[in-house]
C-alpha cells in the first residue's frame, strides 16, 4: 500500500498505561463514520499494516487503539506521533448537497474592491470560526470565512466573492 492508495486520518498523539494502548488523534473530520479494523502507520516514509485489537472513539476528536502485538508501553512509544492511514476504499460517501468549508480549498478568491486574490490553499478550524489562507502573489493573505464577508459561492466555477473590511488586504501587499 502507497500514500497515494491511501487517506489521512490523523497521528498516534500518546501513550497511554502500561498495556500498550495509545491515544489516536483524528484530523478527519467524519471520524465517527470510518470502519476502522486494520490501519497503516507511515514508518520511514512506507505505510505499515497494524491491526485494530481495540478502539474506544472519544468525542474529542481522539479514540483510545490498541493493536495487536502491541502489548507494552515500550512498543507503544516508538509509534507516537506516526501519521495514521486508512485504505482510500474505506473513505465514507459523503451528501454531494453536504458543504463543509474545506472544500473551499482550490476555489479562486475575488474580492469586490480588489478584484482576483488568489486561490484557497487552506482552511484552518479555531474555536470561533474558520479561516481561509489565499496565496497572493507568493503571500499568505488569511481571512475569516464569515457570512459577512462573503458576498457569493459559484461551485461549478469555484469561484468565491467576498468583500473583506478596508485595509485587510493592504496589510499583506506591503
Amino acid at each position: 500500500m502507497t500514500i497515494d492508495q491511501s487517506f489521512y486520518i490523523g497521528y498516534i498523539s500518546k501513550t497511554r498505561g502500561l498495556k500498550g494502548e495509545m491515544q489516536l488523534f483524528f484530523e478527519f473530520e467524519d471520524y465517527e463514520s470510518l470502519d476502522i479494523d486494520v490501519v497503516f502507520l507511515e514508518v520511514n516514509k512506507k505505510l505499515v499494516p497494524y491491526f485494530i485489537d481495540a478502539i474506544k472513539l472519544q468525542k474529542n476528536s481522539t479514540a483510545y487503539v490498541t493493536f495487536e502485538d502491541v502489548d507494552h508501553i515500550d512498543k507503544a512509544q516508538v509509534l507516537v506521533h506516526k501519521k495514521v492511514y486508512l485504505p482510500n476504499d474505506k473513505m465514507p460517501e459523503r451528501d454531494p448537497d453536504d458543504f463543509r468549508y474545506t472544500d473551499l480549498i482550490g476555489f479562486l478568491v475575488i474580492d469586490e474592491t480588489h478584484g482576483e486574490l488568489g486561490e484557497i490553499t487552506d482552511v484552518q478550524e479555531f474555536p470561533q470560526q474558520f479561516v481561509a489562507t489565499v496565496d497572493m502573489n507568493g503571500k499568505e493573505l488569511m481571512f475569516p470565512l464569515s457570512d459577512d464577508l462573503i458576498v457569493g459561492i459559484d461551485g461549478e466555477e469555484e469561484i468565491i466573492e467576498v468583500e473583506l473590511p478596508e485595509g485587510l488586504v493592504d496589510l499583506y501587499k506591503e
